[in-house]
This record gives structure tokens, sequence and C-alpha cells, in this order.
């Protein structure tokens, strides 16, 4: 789905100050409240906006420590049970399956280092895990982020027309 200059002014107005009703989107963006309803309500039958939940800082929690774990499984049932049995573990936030020497791909956190070997044990008792090799992240100086590319998608769709 292609978005364009509006809805990237929504999606950033609502990535700012997420807490913000339609009709204060319809006045700050200057168009209708029904506009701005209908776009909301496409984007989320479309799958562009897949929820409104508040971002959490898992440091304010006290689990400190951000890692990622590549996995290599067995083979046999594939990875979607693995990822199931990963799933159940608090500290695993992520599983993507990957290309590469690994199979699977976790980002995790824990509490300190000693904690993250706790983490780890856990993973690796998972049925079909076979290996592990962890990254330990120092620092996060470009966190999660969409609002540059929603921006570039309407720019790119017109360059393109």
């Amino acid at each position: 789905m292609t978005i364009d200059h509006l809805d990237s002014r929504l999606l950033a107005l609502l990535t700012a100050e997420p807490r913000l009703g339609v009709l204060e989107c319809s006045r700050r963006l200057g168009v209708a409240r029904g506009t701005v309803q209908a776009r909301l309500d496409r984007l989320m039958s479309r799958g562009v906006i897949t929820g409104f939940g508040p971002d959490v800082s898992t440091a304010a929690l006290g689990y400190d420590v951000t890692a990622f774990v590549l996995l290599e499984i067995r083979q046999v049932a594939g990875h979607e049970p693995v990822a199931h049995r990963l799933a159940h573990i608090p500290e695993v936030l992520e599983v993507h399956t990957v290309t590469g020497g690994s199979d699977l791909m976790c980002r995790v956190v824990a509490r300190t280092n000693a904690d993250l070997q706790r983490v780890i044990d856990e993973i690796v008792e998972v049925r079909g895990v076979v290996r592990t090799s962890s990254i330990i992240a120092l620092d996060t100086p470009v966190p999660y982020r969409v609002l540059p590319l929603v921006a570039d998608v309407p720019r790119r769709a017109a360059r393109e027309s």
C-alpha cells in the first residue's frame, strides 16, 4: 500500500503525540474530522498502523542489558515450534528468521550480564535449539524508528510517477 502526504503527516503526528484524538488531529492537520477518521480506518485495515500502545523502556523496568542472540536450530520441524517456545520466555522481545549461518535471531533483555547468561540458558533449553551466539548491545545511537521511512514513501511515489 502506498501512502500520500496527508497519511504521512497523520502518522508523524500520532507518533509524536499518540494520545491525540481524531478531532485534535483534524485541527492540527487542517482537514475535516471525517477525513482523519477515514484515513485512520484505512491505515489500520491495511495493516500500516499496527497498534497504539505505549512505548515501554526496558531499562526503566530494570533490564539494562540488551543482546541479540543468534540460534541454530534442528531443521526437522522448522522454526515455528522453536519460535512458539521462545515466545514463552518474557525476556525474549523479538524473534526473526534470518539468512546466513544462523536460523533465528532474538532480541533479548536482561538485568545484568549474569542474568543474560540465565536467559541464554533458558533459550538453550528450548527443544530444537542446537547452538547460540550472542552479541551484547553497548548503546543504541539510532533507536527503532519508522518516521523517516513514512516521510519518504510519498516522495518516492511522486518521483516514480
